[in-house]
């Protein structure tokens, strides 16, 4: 007896297939968490399921100047000309430091779940759709956040770009040739971002505001504004064991003064600030250190505010603050947010403090929205992560209705 999968049951087996593919790429066996940063081995397995997946349904794969991926269901230029650009999906696959599994990998699994969905009911989208994969999105190698969307956009000078350097001293060109990608092209691709008409990004939800809501789906309002900010702490280096209290120059408790300015300003003015990375030179047991470097990640609905925070930080510490990024407040576009607000049945709308490639690409004027699925623990960036397989399913259905809507 033969059974036949119903488009539902299609888009679960092709979810769970995906999620198993991916699942051991980059784990770390001891946290549990994910260590996939940009232009490494992991990157490189990811990238060949990525263009794997794609080919199992048709699609074809480019790559734009930055080496970011583009798999489209067909030509985007044919519908630029006629004044029909494409609607495009997609997130990244990188992820923090002992991150968790759906930071990313859920908006490009659903996308093309999305698209099993549709293609099986009989329902293929009329105009051409793209589903993209975003190059280090996190920043968890080089530092700045959301890299691949900032450099296609130009808002990162590619030679700055170019230049960052991860904590081994190896530049972003020395990684990207190394990875096989031609460093000298980087820049804003605007071949790619004209084929981009709408953009949408599912993404699971990095807090609580669906579980208090009771809903397996929302849409973002808007992102905070949020930076990074490098604190150099000087000191001089001596023995642990035999210089007197008195004598010493340890920059540590400069790194201590921070870390609870930080948290005490935060609190002041209704922000969120997080020292959360540190490099100690010589890092040794039985050494005063002689340099402490500390990142600040600072955010929170009024920028004044958040300034007010790096400043003190900066003021207590006698430290300045390096701005390595910054990105303003960016509301996504009203017009659309309200459309998949209404055509998903009035699921909350919440804004969000995490930056997103969808935030960049709106801050450029792309229309841009993006699609939060509910997150049971409200912990992201940590092994805890997690989203119920019924939740994705969900987001998959919505995406589904999202792409019937605009393509």
């Amino acid at each position: 007896m033969t059974t036949t999968e119903s488009p539902e049951q299609l888009a679960r087996r092709a979810f769970r297939s995906d999620w198993d593919a991916l699942s051991g790429v980059g784990r770390d066996a001891r946290s549990g968490g994910y260590r996939r940063f940009a232009w490494t081995g992991e990157d490189a397995r990811l990238r060949e399921w990525f263009v794997g997946r794609a080919a199992e349904v048709g699609l074809e794969v480019v790559s734009d100047r930055v080496n970011n991926l583009w798999a489209w269901t067909s030509d985007p230029d044919a519908a630029v000309s006629s004044g029909r650009p494409p609607l495009v999906l997609g997130s990244h696959l990188d992820s923090v430091p002992d991150g968790g599994a759906f930071d990313g990998p859920l908006g490009i699994v659903s996308a093309f779940a999305a698209l099993d969905l549709l293609r099986a009911a009989g329902r293929a989208p009329a105009r051409p759709v793209g589903i993209a994969c975003f190059a280090d999105e996190e920043g968890a190698r080089f530092g700045v956040a959301c890299a691949g969307s900032r450099l296609l956009t130009g808002v990162l000078d590619p030679d700055r770009g170019r230049a960052l350097t991860d904590v081994d001293g190896i530049s972003v060109a020395e990684a990207m040739a190394h990875a096989g990608v031609d460093p000298s092209i980087v820049g804003r691709d605007e071949e790619t971002l004209r084929r981009i008409g709408r953009f949408i990004e599912l993404h699971v939800e990095q807090g609580r505001a669906l579980i208090d809501n009771d809903a397996p789906v929302g849409v973002a309002s808007a992102i905070w504004p949020h930076g990074r900010w490098r604190l150099d702490l000087h000191g001089h280096a001596d023995h642990a064991g035999t210089t007197r209290l008195q004598d010493r120059d340890d920059p540590m408790l400069r790194l201590a003064t921070a870390v609870t300015t930080a948290r005490e300003s935060a609190e002041r003015h209704g922000t969120v600030a997080t020292i959360g990375k540190v490099q100690v030179l010589p890092n040794g047991v039985n050494a005063i250190p002689s340099q402490v470097i500390a990142w600040l990640d600072a955010r929170g609905a009024d920028p004044d505010a958040v300034g007010r925070v790096v400043a003190e930080v900066s003021g207590a510490t006698g430290a300045a603050a390096v701005e390595e990024s910054w990105t303003p407040s960016t509301d996504f576009d009203v017009t659309l947010r309200d459309r998949l607000a209404s055509l998903l049945g009035d699921v909350p709308v919440l804004p969000t403090g995490a930056g997103h490639d969808a935030g960049i690409l709106q801050a450029v004027g792309i229309p841009s929205a993006m699609l939060f699925v509910r997150n049971p623990t409200g912990v992201s960036h940590s092994p805890a992560e997690h989203a119920e397989e019924a939740d994705c399913l969900a987001g998959i259905e919505a995406l589904a209705q999202v792409i019937e809507e605009l393509a």
